[in-house]
């Protein structure tokens, strides 16, 4: 009876056994067989260490035990190159800093060909650096920036193409030169600093005189203008008393002409000097009998031819 009831017993137990195993490896296995890749994310996936593709983005099943994924990120990235120390081609050192900014295109090759891109990215960027900066001098490294990134990013480019990686851009973002240069820049911008100052000082000095100038010739026109109008004013003035003038004279009669003729004679009579007085009657009487004398002697020499 014993036996036959220990029989039983492992008979039922042995379903619940096999039942929870299964379950613990379920546990264990179904969140690691599941992967939600992003749309930005890629996966590498190895079987049995050996690359069999790149899945993403979405839902991704993968068997635990056999599979191994390494993440990729497609986005674009940056990597900080601390300040290095080159030697321009004049032999001036100067130290640099810079930024690159890179992205993935390949994400297999990026996993396969290199074990450490941020290492390998700056210690290529070193040496590139030093290399372009060997080819400029002091003044084009200072005043050519532009031209750097662009010779930077082509030669980097070309050297993590290989990985699957392309630099999109390069940065400059610092560049300190030798302490007897800095004092130089310095100086010559104070320099520059004080001409600017003169030169703006000139301009305002030139403009407030041509304001002067501009201001004292509408003056002198407004001056001569007030001349002329008052000139104009004046001799119309005169023009006016003159005609107001002729005006009373014509209105004179015989009359009023006698009267002052007698006035006339009395302040002249007046007078204590001696004096001889021809009236006005006498020496138009006189006139006319010369005229008639002469009419007549014209005629009797007339008469005689």
């Amino acid at each position: 009876m014993i036996g036959s009831s220990t029989v039983v017993l492992g008979a039922s137990v042995a379903p619940w056994v096999v039942l929870g195993v299964i379950l613990f490896f379920l546990i264990l296995i179904v969140p690691n067989a599941i992967k939600i890749v992003r749309e930005y994310q890629r996966l590498v996936l190895f079987r049995l260490g050996r690359a069999v593709g790149i899945k993403g983005p979405g839902l991704v099943l993968i068997f635990p035990i056999v599979d191994r994924v390494t993440w990729v990120d497609l986005r674009e990235l940056y990597l900080e190159i601390p300040h290095q120390t080159a030697i321009t081609e004049d032999n001036a050192p100067i130290s640099i800093d810079f930024i690159i900014f890179y992205k993935v295109v390949d994400a297999s090759m990026s996993v396969l060909q290199v074990q450490n891109f941020a290492g390998a990215a700056q210690n290529i960027a070193a040496t590139t650096l030093r290399s372009v900066v060997g080819d400029m001098s002091l003044d084009d490294v200072l005043s050519k920036r532009e031209e750097m990134n662009l010779v930077l990013r082509t030669k980097l480019d070309d050297v993590t193409e290989r990985w699957g990686v392309k630099v999109t851009n390069v940065e400059v973002r610092e560049i300190i030169p030798p302490p007897m240069v800095q004092e130089a820049m310095t100086r010559q911008m104070s320099a520059e600093r004080t001409r600017r100052a003169v030169v703006t000082e000139a301009d305002g000095s030139k403009q407030a005189a041509i304001t002067v100038a501009e201001g004292q010739k509408q003056a002198a026109i407004l001056s001569a203008e007030g001349d002329r109008q008052a000139a104009i004013l004046r001799a119309e003035g005169f023009s006016l008393a003159l005609s107001k003038i002729f005006e009373v004279a014509r209105g004179l009669d015989a009359n009023t002409m006698s009267l002052q003729y007698l006035d006339a004679l009395k302040q002249i009579g007046s007078s204590p000097s001696t004096k001889f007085v021809v009236p006005m009657e006498l020496a138009n009487l006189l006139s006319a009998v010369t005229g008639q004398t002469g009419k007549s002697f014209g005629a009797g020499d007339g008469a005689k031819s």
